[in-house]
Formats: structure tokens, sequence, C-alpha cells
């Protein structure tokens, strides 16, 4: 009776399952070296992190943690250890795209942090703004006063308006208030004070800015077109654009100095890494990207 029913047993696939299962475990552990205490078993929470943790704390909540709370800070860092020592164990960080590129931040993250720099000399300053002198150019500037012509309301007059108002205006005895002669547009102001050529453009148009500063000073010209109509315009006053001296916009230049510097530095590190490893891509045959 008994035989009969292990001879049923040993049929069993569920039975064969078990006893494969049972055989892999004892050939894992008998090939898995045993843990060692200090790398595997042994987590210490250091001062330094009770110091830390309470600092994160106070920085939230505006106070320090009782000890309730400290405990319960520490308790969740330690569980937090445990389950992340136990993933890594069992592969859970391998093929994980999320993780993978967390992995990749963070190494970034301290290469910056071990790549800091020492603040610039006056020489690499003035050396960075004469090799990027187009990153620091400074517009041209224009005070000037405008006056509007309305092409809705001067169908057909428009061109011959412009030229009369434009003798009138250049007279000895011209209007103390010139705007008075155009015509209204609540958009735009009838005199504009050191403004930067971008500036206009956004006003008038790129076409406009770019005549507006091409033009004498002290007396009036035109017709310029914009895309409102035509304006007379008299330049009172142009500063051309131009590589600032480094005083003017050292701020500016230190910083896109120190971003290019940190982006170099990078660059370094991440090549010294890789000359590390023995790359080989293997290129699927007949592949057409």
């Amino acid at each position: 009776m008994a035989g009969a029913v292990l001879r049923s047993l040993v049929r069993e696939p569920l039975v064969h399952f078990l006893l494969l299962g049972a055989a892999l475990f004892l050939v894992d552990g008998w090939l898995r070296p045993a843990p060692t205490a200090a790398a595997d078993s042994r987590i210490v929470v250091s001062e330094e992190r009770v110091r830390n943790l309470t600092r994160n704390f106070v920085r939230t909540w505006q106070r320090p943690p009782t000890r309730v709370e400290l405990d319960g800070l520490v308790e969740a860092h330690v569980r937090e250890e445990v389950m992340v020592r136990e993933a890594l164990a069992l592969g859970l960080d391998r093929d994980d795209t999320i993780v993978r590129r967390r992995l990749q931040q963070k190494l970034e993250f301290v290469s910056e942090g071990a790549a800091a720099l020492a603040p610039p000399t006056d020489e690499q300053l003035e050396a960075y703004l004469k090799a990027h002198p187009e990153d620091f150019r400074s517009p041209p500037r224009a005070t000037f006063t405008q006056v509007y012509l309305d092409p809705a309301r001067r169908k057909g007059t428009l061109d011959a308006d412009a030229v009369q108002l434009l003798e009138t205006l250049n007279r000895a005895a011209a209007p103390r208030d010139p705007t008075a002669l155009g015509d209204r547009l609540l958009l735009l102001e009838p005199r504009y004070e050191n403004l930067p050529q971008p500036e206009v453009a956004s006003q008038f148009g790129a076409e406009f800015a770019a005549a507006l500063v091409k033009q004498p000073t002290g007396r009036w010209v035109g017709p310029l077109a914009s895309g409102y109509g035509l304006h007379l315009v008299r330049v009172e006053r142009l500063q051309p654009g131009g590589t600032p001296a480094l005083a003017e916009v050292r701020p500016l230049v230190e910083r896109e100095w120190s971003n290019a510097r940190r982006e170099e530095l990078a660059r370094a590190f991440y090549e010294r890494l890789r000359a590390k490893y023995a790359i080989t891509v293997q290129m699927p045959e007949g592949f057409r990207p």
C-alpha cells in the first residue's frame, strides 16, 4: 500500500517541480559565497547620518524633532537601507531604465560636485569674453520721436502726405508738438528713450529697427515703414552696439564661463571613465536605421 502511494507521488509533476526547486536552492546556496557580516549584515546609522536626518527635518518643519520623531526618522532610514540592499541582491536594479538613468544622473551630479570651480581670474574672463563676443554684444540704443501716418486714413495720399509733412517738420518754424500733425495709434508712444534695437523691433518690426539705427541724428527723416504704416522719425541720440568692457558684464561672463567650464570638466570625467572599458557594438547585419 505504502509502495503504491510512493510510486503515485513520484509520478506527480508538482512533486517533480518541488524537488527541482529544492535542488536549485541547495546548489545556489553552495555556489554563492556566504555574506560577510561587515559587508552585508551590518547597518550603521552614523552620528553624521543622524545629524543629517535632523537637519532635513528642521528645514521642513522649522523646529527640531522630538525623540520619538527622531527614532522614526532613523527607523525609516534603516528600512530604506534594508530594502535597497535586498533589491540590489536580487538584481532588481538590472535592466531598469529609470534606475539606470537615476544612477547616471547621480554620478554626473557627484562629478560636478567633485569638480568645484575656483573663482575665475580676470585674465580667464577677458579671454572668454574675447572668444565669445556675440554672446555679450550689446545692441544699438536709440532715443527718437516718431510721427505716425495711417494708411487706412490716407488712402491714395499716403506717400504725398509723408513728403509734405517731412518738409514741414524740417522747416525752421516747425510746430512745437510735431506728433499732432500725424495720426494717433494707441499701441505706440510718440517718443522713446534709449530703446534697445530688439525692443524697437518688437514694437515696430525688424525692418523698421534695422533702418532706424542707420539714420542721422538731429533731423526728421523717413518715411520708415512698419507693420502699422509709415513713420517720420527724428533720432535724438544713437548709441552704437558693440562688445562691452568686462566691468560692464562681469557677472554674466562669469556665469557663462562657469557653465562652460563645468561642461568641459564633465566631458573629461566621462572620457576618463569610458577609457576604462573595451566597447564593442554588435550592429545587426543589414540593419538600416
